[in-house]
């Protein structure tokens, strides 16, 4: 063996290292009390919707079984990420190992992408209550629910499945440091010391084919749903078609918005101020489980009165 082999040998990286907030290392375990608050808040938030609609026979409709399997995914989101960001802030343990992080990636894409597949389907679920209001229920049976929830899912670990092996195959040397408090495939492939344009190219056909298809078929619902509300003659009922899809359209922006926004931070924004790509990642996965148990809870009258009456009484 040689000597040049011999350097490059030892310093492959066996682990990577997570980030806090850089600059703010000091203040990590003060910043861990809002950040746990949002996780307590999260879990709660999505475990309360969960069980409400389990228990409540009147909520075991179409609307409510996707509000279930989006309140089930943000629950899978939460506890993703969890251990690793509680860990860098309270006890400042970066180290996590290649495998554990390709698991943890794999999971936070799949559950990602299975979020903005069940977002399609509750817009569908609006689309036919509005648009086929006459047909809803024989369309929408919980039959045709089942076979939705396990196409997205199937289409979302289909998708992600090689993903860590394509990682796996790469040796990662030089400096082993993540831009975030979790694993994310855009920012693992760019520590390989290899080519990786293959990762590059699938991870954008990905993207494409699951946010990019997604996000264009539910604005093609609404423009549907619009069309729909608009040729209704009393302002009354337009304006009660309308409220029905508040809720989703704010789950729609909590989860696009930011999703998108750090995916374009990774692949384009190089010189985008290293601050922001934190601020971005913790948006892309915090935000979204925490609001969206909330907005629902507001939004929705018949969750709203069972979740009054369960901490009130």
């Amino acid at each position: 063996m040689t000597l040049s082999s011999l350097d490059n040998s030892s310093s492959l990286s066996s682990t990577f290292l997570l980030s806090g907030i850089p600059g703010l290392e000091h203040l990590h375990i003060w910043i861990s009390i809002p950040l746990c608050f949002m996780y307590l808040v999260s879990i709660l938030g999505n475990c309360t919707i969960l069980f409400i609609i389990k228990t409540e026979p009147s909520l075991h409709e179409p609307m409510y079984l996707f509000l279930s399997m989006l309140a089930l995914t943000d629950l899978g989101l939460s506890l993703c990420t969890l251990p690793t960001v509680l860990g860098i802030f309270w006890v400042g343990a970066r180290d996590i190992g290649h495998d554990a992080c390709f698991a943890q990636l794999f999971f936070i894409h799949c559950l990602s992408f299975l979020e903005s597949s069940v977002l399609l389907s509750m817009a569908f679920d609006r689309f036919v209550a509005i648009c086929r209001p006459l047909h809803y229920a024989s369309i929408l049976t919980n039959t045709v629910i089942g076979r939705i929830g396990l196409a997205s899912l199937g289409r979302s670990v289909a998708l992600i499945f090689p993903l860590p092996f394509m990682l796996k195959r790469f040796p990662y040397c030089g400096s082993p440091v993540l831009s975030h408090s979790y694993c994310l495939h855009q920012e693992v492939m760019k520590l390989a010391c290899a080519d990786i344009k293959a990762n590059s190219i699938y991870g954008m056909f990905v993207i494409v084919s699951t946010v990019g298809v997604d996000s264009l078929l539910i604005l093609l619902s609404y423009a549907l749903i619009l069309r729909t509300v608009l040729s209704i003659a009393s302002r009354a009922e337009r304006f009660k078609a309308l409220n029905t899809c508040v809720s989703h359209i704010c789950a729609v922006l909590l989860f696009y918005t930011p999703m998108i926004g750090l995916s374009v931070i990774h692949r384009f924004g190089k010189q985008a101020p290293h601050l922001i790509q934190v601020a971005m990642g913790f948006v892309y996965l915090l935000i979204p489980p925490l609001m969206n148990p909330i907005v629902y809870s507001v939004k929705t009258k018949q969750i709203r009165d069972r979740v009054t009456q369960a901490f009130c009484y």
